[in-house]
């Protein structure tokens, strides 16, 4: 695991996925995920998959940007599908553009192995008390 996200969890949709974080701080979070396995019935990568990356790469960075004793949920994204993928992998990259005590927004580029955008997402996550603390 990389420095920054040691002991943070995932879920198991990520890991289901095949999501692999290459890079991670509050500012930035780089992973990436396979195309095989996460396609629609035409063989190109499914728009929910390139959703579930951008909101784990997203969620991710506002988890680390809350810090220890708080927790972020998403409550909204939204993406536009710019081109198909159809194998290969489709990588990520989530950048912090508001960080405050309450929310946390991030933008989340997604392309394929030849650099071409297949996917633009915007996530916002409102930062929360982790119960109990």
């Amino acid at each position: 695991m990389l420095s920054g996200l040691d002991g943070h969890s995932y879920g198991d949709l990520a890991k289901s996925m095949g999501i692999e974080f290459l890079e991670g701080s509050a500012e930035r979070v780089v992973g990436r995920m396979p195309v095989a396995g996460n396609t629609q019935p035409y063989g190109l990568l499914h728009g929910g998959a390139s959703c579930v990356l951008a909101e784990t790469l997203g969620s991710s960075g506002a988890a680390l940007h809350a810090g220890p004793s708080r927790i972020a949920v998403g409550i909204e994204i939204n993406a536009t599908h710019h081109r198909s993928a159809s194998e290969g992998f489709v990588t990520g990259v989530a950048t912090r553009v508001h960080g405050g005590r309450t929310l946390a927004t991030y933008d989340i580029v997604i392309t394929d192995d030849r650099d071409r955008r297949v996917c633009t997402a915007r996530l916002t996550c409102m930062l929360r008390d982790l119960p109990g603390a």
